[in-house]
Order: structure tokens, then C-alpha cells, then sequence
């Protein structure tokens, strides 16, 4: 047994035991948060800006600070690019963190001294949370790999800045850091597909114990390795024993997962975002989300329908009621105010707090009144392959427009590793499936305002195709799995990637 193995377990043991404190004081623990980050910051311009030291309690925040997005943010954030200090959080940060923004292009995220742990720690207990749990020390004896981006840093303004996964592989905990691969070499490389090849072969000699990454990316790294092995993945690394995932929803991808990887394994879901790490799987029966209550994010919720309605009817931890879909809102020490992620969660458990992610407030299709969301595609389509034995790899749905509103259907576009028997009845089912999800799309269809769903099928890597036409194959991209246009619909066509029925 190696020393890793040996200090593991009670190191494991000793995360439960500093997370029970929290869990069971949530609520306290958010307020007397809020109100440290607000202390923290009353000198800031900001903080100045919006009379902190003038706030006292939870009420007065809401009337003191509305909701921003990120570009509503911007000119704040364009002032620390200038050189400004004190601007949203005391100092400057220590990174920029750069992701992709639909309205606002690339979008800039500071990382501070005070948020840089989040980041870190949450994917560290998840990972220990999950030994307590299994009292499984041996994935630590072998090697691991994060399927992550570059870690070669640029700068704006002066500041270190990167993708989130490249930030991360700077600090990868000490326990980790002598069996982690690739290598840093490899690691640097931009070509998606041709960092997949390094990949590959520094790997597949490996005593590979434990595999993550977006699910998507995965899968590619998958099909290679079986692509140049002939051996599924869990006789290829005989003792790789968990899986741990994050970024999409791996309900989709688990039959392929199965069926690539030969044999069961454990997995862990992990809910990390540029703005914070703001959840992870922490018991392996169950699939919901532990929330990180006491790690520099105050969170706040908006019921997705007030939203929608532009009504932002802010409620604290304590508000929240389960089963109903949420807009998530932060607060952290990285200097976001009362911030618009953009997700929606769902509460499966106020003792403690777990959530479920269902998706993207953008990101719904409504172009007939049905508001069907990301979730509720997903349940769909993996209960319908579970009905019928059909296995994927990738998909989308968009909208299609007849020239009557009755000739007008959900259009979906499915590349299938395993293909059903019957594709018509595929689509029935499929169509039951997210009826049952969605009443307003049952009541459409059913109705005959608008036909039942259509399916397109996708020419194997496909969609790896539309991705590298838009150059976003690989690092933090993942294809939308709904949208309310015929964007990324039209370019499938122009890119000849669907098959002839």
C-alpha cells in the first residue's frame, strides 16, 4: 500500500468531518458570509458605488446591489484591465479567468488570492469525499488524468490570465501532482485532436486509476485509445476505477460510456464554472449535488418563471423550496455582486442542501410557447435509449418552422453509436418522453398546434465537425443541446454532416 493510500483515508475522514460543520448550519453560515464579503469590500469602488457599509442584513443588500450579468459588469472589469485597484474586491486579482460569452465575446472572470481556494478545494473533496464514502484508497496508487486545457497563461492587463482547467493545472494538489498526466509538454498543445493523439500515447501504458473531464472530451479520448488498443478501456487499464465528470450532463453519454469502458465503475459529478466551484457528488447513491455553503459564494435564487417574466425576486438559502427550477445568483470573494450565472438548479434536499443543474436560462427552446429546457431533453433521450436499446454519442434539438404553425415540429439531430431497430418508433417514444417531461409541449402536440418531433440522424463525428468549423473543438466548448433558432441547425446542413433517410 502506497503512503498516499495510508494518509488518505483519515485525511478523507477529517473533509467529512469539516464538512458536517457547515452542512448542518447552512443558513447561519450564508448570512454571516454575506456579511463578511460585504465588510471586506465596503472600500472598494464598488463597494462605494453601492453603499456597503450602509447594508445590514440580507433586505438591505437586495435594495443596495440589483443583479448583474457580465456585461453589465464590464466597465468595472474594464477598469482593473486598465491597471485600477480596488475595484470590485481589495487589491487585484490574481488571474483572469477567460471563457466564452454569447453577447459579450470573451468574457474575463477575476480569481483572487480569497477565491483561488474554491476553485481548488472543491474538486480536492470531492475526490476525498468520495474515499470516505468507499473506503476506496486505491485510485490513489495509480496515475490520473484531467483532460483540461492548455496551461499557457497570456495576460490582460497585466494580469495572469487563462482557461479555468488551465488556471487549475498550476495548482494541483500536492498528493496528486507525481501521478498526474499528460505530460506538460503535451498539456500545452492547442490542436484539439492532436493534443487527443498525445494524450493517447503517453497514457496507454499507464496504470490509469482515475479518468475526468467533460464528458464529451472523454469520449473522444475513449474512442481513440480503443481506436488504437482494440481493447475497451476497462481491460485496456485494467485498475481504473473512477470516473469524475463535469461541464454536461452525463446522462446521455452513459450507455456509450458503458459500452466503451466494458465494465462498471464509480463516478463523481462535479459542478465547476469560471465564476466558482460551486458543487459536487458526494455520495455515490445518490445522484444530486452537495452545495459548497462555506467557501467565499453567497448564493442567491430567482425562480426561473419570475425571471422569464422579468421579475427578480431575490430569495436566500433559507427561501427556497424543492422541485422548483432556479437562476442561480452570487455573491464571492472574487468580487462578482449579486451576478447572474446564467445556470438554473433544482433543490432535491434542504437537509442538506443538494441541487440538481438543469440547464442554462438562455438555453430553452420556446419558439411555440412550450419553454422545454435542458434537463428535460436529456431525461427524455436517456429514457428513451434505456426503452430501447439505442446508444449515442452526441445530439442537439432545434426548432423548424412550416408554413403553417401545425407543420411545425421539434427538429432534433442525433449522431447514435448504436442506432434503434426502428426509428420511427424511436421518435414516438422519444416524443412521449419529453410530453411526460414537459405539459406544455404535451399540450402543443397533442393539440396539433405544432407536429410531433422529427429526427435527424448525424453522420458519425458529426458534431466534432460543426465544432472545429467554429473552432471551439475541444477545450471548454460543448455543443448547446437545445436552442430556440436554426443557427447551429443550419450549419449541420451546410456542413453535409446528416445522413439521407
Amino acid at each position: 500500500m502506497s503512503i498516499k493510500s495510508t494518509i488518505s483515508l483519515p485525511f478523507a475522514k477529517y473533509v467529512v468531518s469539516k464538512n458536517n460543520k457547515w452542512k448542518n448550519n447552512a443558513v447561519k453560515i450564508q448570512h454571516t458570509l454575506m456579511l463578511k464579503l460585504l465588510n471586506q469590500a465596503q472600500q472598494t469602488v464598488f463597494g462605494k458605488d453601492h453603499k456597503f457599509l450602509a447594508i445590514n442584513s440580507y433586505s438591505d443588500f437586495k435594495k443596495q446591489v440589483p443583479i448583474r450579468d457580465y456585461e453589465e459588469l464590464k466597465p468595472y472589469i474594464q477598469q482593473i484591465i486598465d491597471g485600477g485597484e480596488n475595484i470590485l474586491w481589495p487589491g487585484q486579482p490574481t488571474y483572469f479567468c477567460k471563457t466564452s460569452g454569447t453577447t459579450s465575446g470573451a468574457k474575463y472572470i477575476p480569481i483572487t488570492k480569497e477565491s483561488l481556494p474554491n476553485h481548488l478545494d472543491g474538486a480536492k473533496d470531492a475526490l476525498l469525499m468520495y474515499i470516505a464514502n468507499t473506503g476506496n484508497t486505491k485510485v490513489l496508487n495509480g496515475k490520473h488524468i484531467f483532460l483540461q486545457g492548455s496551461p499557457i497563461l497570456e495576460e490582460k492587463g497585466g494580469i495572469k490570465t487563462g482557461r479555468l482547467s488551465g488556471i487549475s493545472a498550476h495548482h494541483v494538489p500536492f498528493f496528486l501532482r507525481l501521478s498526474r498526466l499528460p505530460s506538460h509538454q503535451t498539456n500545452c498543445i492547442e490542436d484539439w485532436e492532436e493534443k487527443i493523439d498525445a494524450i493517447v500515447k503517453e497514457t496507454i501504458t499507464q496504470d490509469m486509476r482515475i479518468l475526468s473531464g467533460i464528458p464529451s472530451w472523454l469520449q473522444m479520448y475513449f474512442e481513440k485509445l480503443q481506436e488504437v488498443s482494440n481493447k475497451p478501456i476497462g481491460e485496456l487499464f485494467k485498475n481504473f476505477q473512477l470516473l469524475i465528470y463535469g461541464g454536461v450532463s452525463y446522462a446521455p453519454y452513459k450507455k456509450k460510456f458503458e459500452k466503451l469502458i466494458g465494465r462498471k465503475i464509480d463516478s463523481v459529478e462535479v459542478y465547476p464554472a469560471s465564476e466558482g466551484f460551486f458543487a459536487f457528488q458526494d455520495q455515490q447513491e445518490s445522484d444530486d449535488l452537495l452545495l459548497i455553503l462555506n467557501s467565499g459564494i453567497f448564493y442567491e435564487f430567482i425562480k426561473e418563471q419570475d425571471f422569464l417574466e422579468s421579475k427578480h425576486n431575490r430569495l436566500s438559502l433559507e427561501e427556497i423550496e424543492i422541485g422548483t427550477n432556479y437562476v442561480l445568483i452570487i455573491s464571492t470573494s472574487a468580487g462578482l455582486w449579486a451576478y447572474n450565472t446564467g445556470d438554473t438548479v433544482r433543490f432535491t434536499s434542504t437537509s442538506p442542501y443538494k441541487i440538481v443543474v438543469t440547464g442554462r436560462i438562455k438555453q430553452f427552446l420556446s419558439a411555440f410557447g412550450e419553454h422545454v429546457i435542458v434537463k428535460e431533453v436529456e431525461n427524455a433521450i436517456e429514457k428513451t435509449c434505456a426503452d430501447t436499446g439505442a446508444i449515442i454519442n452526441e445530439f442537439t434539438v432545434a426548432p423548424k418552422f412550416g408554413a403553417e404553425t401545425s407543420g411545425s415540429f421539434h427538429e432534433w439531430f442525433i449522431d447514435f453509436e448504436s442506432e434503434p431497430e426502428n426509428i420511427r418508433q424511436f421518435e414516438k417514444t422519444l416524443d412521449k418522453n419529453l410530453q411526460d417531461q414537459n405539459k406544455y409541449y404535451k399540450d402543443l402536440v397533442q393539440g396539433k398546434v405544432i407536429s410531433s418531433l422529427s429526427i435527424e440522424r448525424i453522420c458519425n463525428k458529426g458534431f466534432n465537425k460543426y465544432m472545429k468549423s467554429i473552432g471551439k473543438l475541444g477545450s471548454q466548448n460543448k455543443i448547446p443541446k437545445i436552442s430556440n433558432d436554426r443557427k447551429i441547425a443550419d450549419e449541420l446542413y451546410r456542413l453535409n454532416v446528416i445522413e439521407e433517410r
